[in-house]
Order: structure tokens, then sequence, then C-alpha cells
């Protein structure tokens, strides 16, 4: 299976990964994916850039050797009340948004009060992606979720990076979340959460995952560079991709 989208990645920008944006992208286009996403960390997480950073998206090119290019946030949640750390306007302007939660930005809580907070941050329109739901430091009612992302038009991320160098113990969660959204119909987005360019692309866990819940291909983001970019248009974002 050719996946031909990585939207959720990281540059040196976000303080704690390894590889320029110039870099990710030379990466993506050697091994052939169509689009690319940087999505860099939310002002709350450690040595994360500057709010101003994200407004300023603006001065890169949509695309680099080939690949199309969005420029988005891994906001935190850092309320029970759904807040993110991404301020208002830059929620707004940014490619692409992910919701994810993180230990040092939103203490790990009870099953209740995790999964209420991911329940109050879907209310959030400008998100696009939930981030590495299958966390287990983040126990949460997975079926309320997967039912509220459909109704809300949200997709859910399979972090390859869960089930290699982050997140131990989430391969278990990330299936049973993968069997919640085959069974619910949700549409599903593969991404490395890469902190080096090496690892653009690199799917082979989660795309085994899928493959072991026989997900349909027509709910994968992936496998076609068209899906993500209709998906976000009919957000409203992308409006300089619509000529």
């Amino acid at each position: 299976m050719k996946y031909l989208i990585d939207v959720h990645t990281h540059t040196i920008a976000s303080g704690h990964a390894y590889s320029t944006l110039t870099e990710n992208a030379k990466q993506a286009s050697e091994i052939g994916l169509k689009v690319l996403g940087t999505t860099e960390h939310g002002p709350t997480m450690y040595d994360s850039p500057h709010p101003w950073y994200f407004g300023n998206y603006r001065v890169l090119p949509r695309e680099l050797f080939g690949v199309t290019m969005l420029y988005g946030c891994e906001a935190n949640i850092i309320k029970s009340n759904g807040e993110l750390d991404l301020p208002l306007e830059y929620q707004k302007t940014v490619d692409i948004l992910i919701a994810s939660l993180h230990d040092i930005c939103f203490e790990p809580n009870t099953r209740d009060k995790n999964t209420e907070a991911v329940l109050n941050a879907m209310e959030n329109p400008y998100i696009d992606i939930l981030g590495h739901l299958g966390n287990p430091t983040y126990p949460i009612w997975e079926e309320k979720i997967i039912q509220k992302a459909k109704e809300k038009n949200i997709l859910i991320e399979f972090n390859n990076s869960s089930m290699t160098t982050s997140r131990p113990g989430s391969r278990q969660y990330c299936k049973k979340i993968a069997e919640l959204c085959k069974e619910n119909g949700n549409m599903v987005i593969l991404n490395t959460d890469s902190h080096f360019n090496l690892h653009i692309g690199q799917f082979q866990q989660v795309h085994e995952l899928m493959q072991e819940v026989e997900m349909p291909d027509d709910k994968i983001i992936n496998i076609d560079e068209n899906r993500i970019i209709e998906y976000l248009k009919s957000k409203g974002k992308l409006k300089d991709m619509n000529n």
C-alpha cells in the first residue's frame, strides 16, 4: 500500500526535533510523498515556537521539491473545557490543526476527565485531527470520542511513533480505536509524528494495524493525495488553492 501524505511532522522549530523544513521536504520528495504537513508543537510545550511563528507561515511556499506543503500546529489541549494553547487568531489561519494531549501541558486524569477534555475540544470548529488518542497515559472512553469525531467531521489519527519510540503500550488501545473507527465509519489518517527527516513517510506499524483490522481503503485519507486537500477545503481552509 502506498501512502501519499504525512501531515504530522516536526522541525527544529519544535525544539526537540532534529531536521529543518527543507530537509523534511527533500526527504518527502525523495520517497514519493505528494503532501507534507509540518505541525509544530503549540506554545505551552517546552521549547516550542512563539505564537507569532504560526502567523508567519504566509512567507513559505505552497510547494517544495514537488511536494505540496501544509503548515499547521499540533496544539495542546490544556484545560478540561477543551481549550487549546494556540491563540484563536492562529487557529483560524493555519492550514491544519491537530489537537493532542501531552502530559507537560495537561495533567493525566481519570478516564472521565480525560474524555471530557477531548469531547469539549471537539466543539472547536478549527480542529481537523485528534492526535495519538491511543496513549495509555490518558485513558479515555473511546466510543464516545469516536462517535463525536464522526459527527464533527474530525479525523482520527493513527500515529506511527506511538508504536515505535513514543508512548509505550499504545498499540492495544490504537487497535481498539481502529476497530471502533471501522465499525462507526470514521475517516482516519496515518501520520508519522516525525522528529527526524528520515522517519517521514515510514508507516510500517500503522500500516500493519490497518491491515489487521481490515480498515477499508476509502476510509484512509492517505491513499489519495486529494483527500486531505478536499477535506481541508470543505472546512474553509486552503483558500489560496481554490484557483
